[in-house]
């Protein structure tokens, strides 16, 4: 029932109604289909058999007020039932991606991007095909099944008995099928999110592909996820298949059988021909029920394993929310909106590893980052420097110590508040479909047009903007495609400078520019932007040599702190970075 609730929170009551509105109809079909056999019989032995016309006309017209009132409600119960089925499907995917959108980096690294694409695609149609079943066709066969059983038991109890041999044994034949098709099923969705993920990357860095001219051995590689993709497939459909096979053979088995004592008993005179005629039609709506529920089994087992899929995610506990605790006043406003009242960051020994069983990435971290100063890190590749920036915005949570902004531990303050204070350009740029001016309103969605030019002005961006005919207008392809690494970095950087922070990160975000564009943008950050506290990761030392502070990563480790003439002298690392990166400029 938990589950259940997990996947309808939220469904609007219409909907709802329409749940309620479908089976309620099905039923009406379903008496109107049961009730025309009866009155077939009649117009047979009793109209037919006197040759009384007028019986047989009345009868007749009759059965055809039935047929029309079962189309009608069979009609309107399908109406229902796909008005149900797309208004949960809608709640779901607007559910589970909410979900998705609360999800730390930690909970988004368990599940994988593609195999969320698939949960959100593939996983909801089955549950909304499977939705749409439950409340219409596994009301129709049950009530179908149970109310043409009563009528052949009616009719002729003993002719009627072999259902109770026919029925239980079917259902054991289903149950077994099933228990062997549910693992593979699932296997088979494992295989989807594997093709989604080889279909995502290759389309993401199709210019890498073609740059290195791997376009063939891309398609041998997806040829080859397919193949597993099929053969799983396969595996799963040769269960299934038998589902129809068994059921039609007990079919036709009882159609004959049937056929044959219905005929003694019409002979010995213990039967009307008209009773043979409405047995044999309630027997046929018998077998056409456990047919259908047939169908629903196969359904079932594969949106079994979907369902689970999708409340993985929907159960999924977030590890990193808004703690219980109110904000302390000191980072309130007058008005009770809370801020960031300065930038002063601080790393009380803070350890942290992505995952309970992993080795730390950064043990005992010790650091001081006055508020409106500059720090500097630098460090070889894997030294976790940009693990270290993530964690003062909660993008993930330390595993020990504490981090402090303000002189608060970032888990006692709101994520909105803290991460409205923090502007952060990630190591990776990423822009949206749409025009430049969308995405720069991504920082402030209030900002102005004079705004915006001076953030671009700022990160040395206006200049290449208003060098395209459309201005802040042009539309960029998806993720910025028709734009050069270096113009995107400084997209960013003016995205995140309209944020208005407090705190400003650039995590390596100026290694796609100039060393003169670089120094511009360095120093508009200085002059504009005094009182906030700026944290630059970079690979260049003339990036960061200015800092008030620099910092030097290694292996997770501080190596050393101190300016840049400091750590010439005291820091064998840093010196031996700086001497490499001046011979190269030699």
């Amino acid at each position: 029932m938990a589950n259940f609730k997990s996947l309808t929170d939220g469904l609007e009551k219409k909907y709802l109604f329409y749940t309620l509105l479908s089976p309620l109809t099905m039923l009406g079909e379903v008496s109107m289909e049961v009730l025309i056999p009866l009155l077939m019989a009649q117009i047979v032995d009793v109209g037919i058999a006197a040759k009384d016309i007028n019986y047989v006309v009345r009868i007749g017209l009759l059965m055809i007020g039935a047929a029309c009132l079962s189309l009608t409600f069979g009609v309107l119960s399908g109406r229902f039932a796909a008005l149900a089925a797309t208004g949960f499907s809608h709640n779901l995917r607007r559910n589970l991606f909410g979900k998705v959108q609360d999800l730390s980096f930690s909970n988004m690294d368990k599940f994988g991007t593609a195999s969320l694409v698939t949960r959100l695609t593939s996983d909801i149609t089955n549950a909304q095909n499977t939705y749409q079943m439950v409340i219409r066709i596994c009301v129709r066969s049950p009530a179908m099944l149970i109310s043409a059983a009563v009528m052949a038991f009616f009719i002729d109890g003993e002719l009627a008995s072999f259902l109770l041999v026919v029925i239980p044994l079917l259902a054991v034949i289903l149950a077994v099928i099933g228990l062997r098709a549910f693992p593979r099923f699932r296997e088979m969705l494992k295989q989807y999110d594997s093709l989604n993920s080889d279909v995502q990357e290759n389309l993401t860095g199709i210019r890498v592909v073609k740059s290195f001219v791997q376009e063939a051995a891309e398609s041998q590689k997806f040829s080859r996820t397919a193949e597993k993709l099929r053969n799983t497939q396969l595996k799963a459909e040769r269960i299934i298949i038998l589902n129809m096979p068994v059921l039609q053979l007990m079919v036709y088995s009882c159609i004959i059988v049937l056929l044959w004592s219905g005929g003694t008993r019409i002979i010995t005179g213990s039967m009307q021909p008209g009773e043979l005629i409405s047995f044999l039609t309630y027997i046929n709506q018998i077998l056409m029920s456990l047919m259908m529920i047939s169908m629903i089994f196969v359904m079932l087992i594969l949106s079994r394993a979907s369902i689970g899929r999708i409340l993985e995610v929907l159960n999924e506990e977030v590890d990193i929310t808004d703690p219980d605790t109110s904000v302390a006043p000191s980072v309130a406003n007058a008005a009770n909106a809370p801020v960031i009242a300065s930038g002063s960051v601080e790393f009380q020994d803070v350890s942290f590893s992505y995952s309970a069983n992993s080795q730390p990435v950064l043990s005992h971290i010790n650091l001081k980052v006055p508020s409106g100063s500059t720090l500097g890190i630098i460090g070889g590749t894997g030294s976790s420097k940009s693990t270290l920036v993530q964690l003062i915005p909660r993008l993930y949570d330390v595993t020990g110590g504490r981090v402090l902004v303000d002189g608060h531990d970032v888990r006692e303050l709101p994520l909105e508040t803290l991460r409205q204070a923090v502007g952060m350009v990630l190591q990776k740029n990423v822009l949206f479909s749409g025009t430049i001016r969308e995405n720069l309103l991504w920082g402030n969605k209030q900002a102005t047009q004079q705004e915006l030019e001076e953030a671009c002005r700022r990160s040395d961006a206006h200049s290449f903007i208003t060098g395209f005919p459309q201005g802040y207008e042009t539309v960029l392809g998806q993720g910025g495609v028709n734009l050069s690494g270096g113009q995107k970095q400084r997209l960013c950087i003016a995205r995140a400078l309209l944020t208005k922070p407090r705190i400003l990160i650039l995590d390596d975000s100026t290694s796609a520019v100039d060393t003169a564009t670089d120094a511009r943008i360095r120093q508009a950050l200085k002059e504009s932007l005094p009182q906030t506290t700026k944290i630059i990761i970079a690979q260049r030392i003339t990036s960061i040599q200015d800092a008030d502070q620099i910092l030097v990563l290694d292996d997770g480790k501080i190596a050393a702190t101190g300016t840049h003439s400091e750590l010439l002298e005291a820091c064998g690392i840093y010196r031996e970075v700086y001497e490499s990166q001046q011979k190269g400029q030699e």
